[in-house]
């Protein structure tokens, strides 16, 4: 007995009575069955709610985006169909577009829609500041041209969404590590600092000191997201410690920057630090 299965199919080859059915099993959608003894993990949601389709849907959204290997998807996010319309319930949301062959492909044995395509999904149907960071996520998951997914809008003239989607592509960058990293950059960008570069390599030498979360090069300033794992792990915050005070000693200002940060408190930083090396150059120049 597979772990994900149809209930009906089971009990119509007498694979199992309905009676077991109930003891042993839980329906995740309708008539698609998971043992009761398991979590479902969002792989498994995923394969449920394309069974439940009667295997005729193809993943979209969200959930495509986590199969092509972005992160930062929680388990129990909403599984996106593209299908016929089905009758709606809890954790599913289906979408009848138009979906072209060349925009489907299989991962893990399953229908999904390309990163292109998944791309195009994410920036018309969410909110702008989400839809950057989870089009950053698949982009640092998977590489694929911005200019295909103008190129997709182009081809599906009239689709809803299209304007949404066309002001958020300037905004994506496959450098963000983290939706944190992305609401951090939007934050600076939307306050009228110049566009920063993510991961900026420092080199010593040969070697590669840090790789820095956002920043601007030419003036040595950069800001940083520090994650929990930077505070739990106490040899990841000593490295950092030793790594901040050499980045320093090279001229880098470091702003670091934790969830509990107020928005207005990380702008005034910056904008301290961008003003005291734009001083500085001045003074060197004169």
């Amino acid at each position: 007995m597979q772990e994900i299965f149809v209930g009906s199919e089971a009990v119509a080859s007498r694979r199992l009575s309905e009676h077991e059915l109930r003891r042993w099993y839980r329906p995740v959608y309708r008539d698609v069955y998971m043992p009761k003894s398991v979590e479902p993990a969002l792989r498994d949601r995923t394969e449920c709610a394309w069974l439940w389709s009667k295997r005729k849907a193809v993943i979209a959204g969200v959930a495509a985006a986590a199969l092509h290997g972005a992160q930062w998807v929680d388990a129990n996010h909403p599984i996106e169909l593209i299908a016929p319309n089905g009758r709606p319930q809890e954790g599913l949301i289906v979408r009848n577009e138009q979906l072209r062959d060349c925009e489907i492909t299989k991962v893990a044995g399953l229908p999904v829609t390309t990163p292109t395509r998944t791309a195009f999904d994410l920036g018309r149907h969410l909110p702008a500041d989400d839809a950057v960071a989870r089009i950053d996520a698949l982009m640092h998951a998977i590489s694929f041209p911005v200019d295909d997914v103008l190129l997709l809008a182009r081809e599906h003239k009239g689709a809803r969404g299209i304007r949404r989607l066309r002001a958020v592509l300037p905004l994506v960058d496959a450098g963000a590590a983290s939706p944190k990293e992305t609401w951090l950059r939007l934050l600076l960008v939307s306050a009228g600092f110049p566009p920063p570069t993510t991961q900026i390599p420092v080199m010593v030498g040969w070697r590669l000191l840090a790789v820095l979360d956002i920043g601007w090069a030419d003036i040595k300033v950069a800001v940083e997201y520090d994650g929990d794992h930077h505070r739990t792990n106490r040899a990841q915050y000593a490295k950092d410690q030793r790594r901040i005070r050499e980045l320093e000693r090279l001229g880098w200002i470091i702003i670091r920057v934790i969830a509990e940060d107020r928005p207005d408190d990380v702008l005034r930083r910056v904008a301290g630090a961008i003003r005291c090396r734009t001083r500085s150059s001045r003074s060197t120049v004169a």
